[in-house]
């Protein structure tokens, strides 16, 4: 997977046009809850303001209606959160698609919510091209919208002069093709959640590439059903227990495996105040609720994590946010952490669960893509992604 990369690149005195994902969470009144998004954008800016380039930065925020900036559409909290970590003002520009505001080498500038644009998510051509027209050098640096084709990720990487990936995207890029494309073996994969149904595909592919395919969640308990067991009142897709099968036997037929827990963590109901009884995965009762690994399942998985070369992670084993169910998901993360393998994880629970069990620091790389990150590991060509490669000759 080539593209060019922005550190690569000379763009003293050029006009540069950031896409960023700065997408990040408000309150009720527009403050800024989670500044994550804005502070993983820096190296890329910063990079192009110490070099004297003239710097222009847009991304998305919420979901507005193309045409239409309403006040919390708006990115200003958003200008003022990355002007304090730049330590110098940021101008937020709108009806900015024609040009017609200055910018000098050196200087910065916020370009009002990309999606206000009439075309934005069609990815319109005339937009795209209007858009290259600004600068010299394009550089992709949002990761998170990698799989949407839409005009700011996809149709000016086709008209800028230069297209390129930025710091976190080429960091991206990197860390998921050494987990997927050239792996140190054996390759492990974490997949947990609710259904089977809308990680199926990542399922499949994973099976015919993987040397062990740990299961978590919901899926798991559908898992159980297709190897024969009772599972009680447990959350699972009892129309998806052939699909697992196939799982199953595309892993069983590469020598590979599925490792099914031999215990669980079980209670009549999901709450703070449910009593959690650590019970034999053949004893579950006709009204229980597994709702997470038992302490062999977990110490077999951790000793699986351990003898691992390369670590792909995306999803709890149970239901971590209650501290009776999160034994299996925290022995998991900690041996992550302790692990000397190359590991990746991505994903909203898994992001959630490695700041709970505090092993950021340990992790090899936490991608920042939700969507873009599980498409990724389907196999599936990421339209920005695809274009910045295009363009690596030209």
């Amino acid at each position: 997977m080539q593209v060019k990369k922005l550190a690569d690149l000379d763009v003293a005195g050029k006009r540069v046009f950031i896409r960023a994902d700065l997408n990040v969470p408000q309150d009720e009144a527009g403050n800024i809850t989670e500044d994550t998004r804005i502070r993983a954008s820096i190296p890329s800016i910063r990079y192009c303001l110490d070099k004297g380039a003239a710097v222009m930065v847009t991304s998305h925020l919420g979901r507005p209606t193309e045409g239409e900036l309403r006040a919390e559409d708006s990115l200003t909290p958003v200008a003022v959160r990355l002007g304090q970590l730049l330590d110098k003002p940021v101008r937020l520009i709108q009806n900015w698609v024609d040009g017609g505001f200055e910018l000098k080498p050196g200087e910065i500038v916020l370009l009002e919510n990309c999606r206000c644009n009439k075309g934005e998510k069609k990815d319109d051509e005339t937009l795209a091209k209007k858009m290259a027209a600004l600068c010299d050098v394009y550089v992709n640096d949002a990761f998170g919208t990698a799989h949407r084709a839409e005009a700011t990720t996809h149709g000016i990487a086709r008209f800028a002069p230069v297209a390129c990936a930025g710091m976190l995207m080429g960091a991206e890029i990197d860390a998921l093709g050494k987990a997927l494309h050239d792996p140190k073996r054996p390759l492990v994969a974490i997949v947990g959640g609710a259904k089977v149904s809308t990680k199926l595909s990542i399922l499949k592919t994973l099976a015919d590439k993987v040397d062990q395919l740990i299961v978590g969640g919901g899926i798991a308990n559908t898992f159980l059903l297709a190897a024969g067991k009772r599972i009680g009142e447990s959350l699972a897709e009892p129309e998806m227990v052939r699909e697992a099968q196939q799982v199953m036997d595309i892993m069983k037929a590469r020598g590979a495996e599925v490792p099914l827990p031999v215990d669980v963590v079980v209670a009549d109901e999901v709450s703070a105040l449910a009593r959690a009884n650590r019970i034999p995965v053949d004893e579950v009762g006709p009204h229980d609720r597994i709702l997470d690994f038992g302490p062999k399942s977990s110490a077999r998985l951790a000793d699986i994590i351990a003898h691992a070369g390369t670590i792909v992670w995306n999803g709890p084993v149970g239901v971590f946010e209650y501290p009776q169910f999160s034994g299996g998901t925290k022995m998991m993360a900690s041996a992550i952490a302790h692990s000397e393998a190359f590991s990746i994880a991505g994903g909203g629970d898994t992001l959630a669960a490695i700041a709970k069990f505090d092993i950021g620091g340990d992790v090899g790389y936490i991608s920042t893509g939700g969507g873009a990150f599980l498409e990724f590991l389907e196999g599936k060509t990421l339209p920005a992604i695809a274009a910045l490669e295009a363009r690596y000759e030209g």
